[in-house]
């Protein structure tokens, strides 16, 4: 995104007709909220004045503690292409500040800039790529979200055949409007799924983006008669959404994950942060795949990963290593789903690889073989281990790893709470209640 500075904003916001502000952030559990002012409050807003109700948001403060402020970063103001462009409406982004000027320990994106200063002091940038998966869907005669699509297009088809090709383009080209690159989108697997890649940026504005991207398309997707979910897994007999994402770590300009002296062309370093989302990879399971249906989508079969591995193109394992290489060398990270709160997900994750840095770790074995095509007792023979299978098994997982637990700082314990009592809520009831449930939500 563009850069900012408030004698700028405020001139955009005179020369653009602007009426109306959305002042956004993002809750514990990865829902995306937003304060609305008018023109005339700009100035209030770009000096942090704005207050909300913190005890209100689920996850946040208690009662007796409840006033909140909110800092916008001026790096992400924003004309939102979908809204009037008489009286325009634009956004900023913000942080979640204490009464006394101090930074929110329980806001999301405060956690990540908090771990991404630990890298900055070592020299290195993170920069994410990440690519969401949604379905498209009917709704019926009262407007409410169905699970029928009228596509039946496949992996790469186009129209007619892909009858959510207008959708995804106009999302597109909103995301390119408000600065956010669009690497590819494209028709995926499954009947009325879709696929949006963004381009890869530092790890802030690749969060933000994200958040964006899911505002985008569900708002689009109404305007056009239809209902977007990112629910992972929305048709039991079909592919499930994901959300890949891939990680490499800079030094000045420089992609540290490369060596070209390396057989595979891959630098020790990023050797160590494979081993390290691996031996992590289970603790953060609970933030990267934060549903009950979550785990319906990962399962053997639909591209999903099962199993705590790596590997140089097998789309079976947890983490796969693109073929491009030098400027390009990523980590792909398989597991996480759109519904995750990516401030969270992408601090653990880069706790973890840290991790793996810090102690010199070395990742296993890679395994070229299809996983999904493996016994059990092979997988066992080889000392594979699996993923988390449900919920509760990931929120056991996360209370037992100490890196990913610090890596949220305080908030931790209630984000366990909160997805505990979700797991507990969920199990007792109906699957068609959680469907209708995420669908709405998610």
């Amino acid at each position: 995104m563009e850069g900012y500075t408030r004698e700028e904003i405020l001139r955009l916001i005179q020369e653009e007709d602007v009426q109306f502000i959305r002042m956004q952030f993002t809750d514990l559990f990865g829902q995306l909220k937003n304060v609305a002012i008018t023109v005339s409050q700009i100035e209030r807003a770009l000096d942090g004045e704005i207050m909300l109700d913190g005890s209100s948001i689920q996850g946040s403060v208690r009662v007796e503690e409840s006033d909140q402020y909110l800092k916008p970063d001026l790096n992400t103001f924003a004309i939102l292409p979908w809204r009037p462009q008489y009286g325009k409406v634009a956004r900023m982004i913000c942080n979640v500040h204490n009464p006394d000027g101090s930074p929110f320990a329980g806001d999301p994106r405060n956690v990540l800039k908090q771990a991404l200063q630990t890298v900055e002091d070592m020299g290195l940038a993170l920069n994410v790529g990440p690519e969401l998966e949604f379905f498209l869907f009917l709704t019926d005669e009262e407007g409410n979200p169905s699970t029928r699509t009228a596509d039946r297009a496949g992996y790469f088809d186009l129209g007619p055949l892909d009858h959510g090709e207008s959708t995804r383009r106009e999302v597109a080209l909103a995301l390119e409007k408000m600065g956010i690159g669009v690497e590819a989108s494209h028709h995926e697997v499954a009947a009325g799924q879709h696929e949006i890649d963004l381009k890869y940026a530092d790890a802030l504005t690749a969060a933000d983006n994200i958040m964006t991207l899911k505002l985008a398309v569900k708002t689009l997707a109404q305007k056009n008669g239809l209902h977007a979910t990112f629910m992972p897994k929305p048709l039991r007999d079909a592919a499930g959404n994901g959300m890949h994402i891939n990680l490499s770590l800079f030094r000045e300009g420089r992609n540290m994950f490369y060596d070209e002296r390396d057989p595979q062309r891959l630098s020790l370093l990023a050797r160590q942060f494979i081993a390290g989302l691996l031996e992590h990879a289970r603790g953060f399971c609970a933030l990267a795949n934060p549903l009950v249906n979550s785990y319906k989508r990962m399962v053997a079969g639909y591209e999903a990963p099962c199993c705590l591995t790596w590997s140089s193109g097998n789309r079976s394992a947890l983490i796969r290593i693109p073929v491009s290489r030098g400027q390009g060398t990523r980590v792909e990270l398989r597991s996480p789903d759109p519904t995750c709160n990516p401030y969270l997900t992408l601090a653990a994750c880069l706790a973890a690889g840290l991790d793996g840095i810090r102690r010199e770790l070395a990742p296993p074995p890679e395994i070229a073989g299809n996983l999904y095509h493996m016994s059990p007792e092979e997988l066992a023979s080889r000392g594979i281990r699996n993923l988390p299978s449900s919920l509760e098994d990931a929120l056991r997982a996360m209370e037992a790893d100490p890196v990913v637990i610090e890596a949220l700082g305080p908030y931790a314990a209630r984000y366990i709470e909160g997805k505990r009592q979700e797991w507990e809520e969920y199990r007792t009831q109906i699957s068609q209640w959680e469907l209708d449930r995420c669908l709405i939500t998610w």
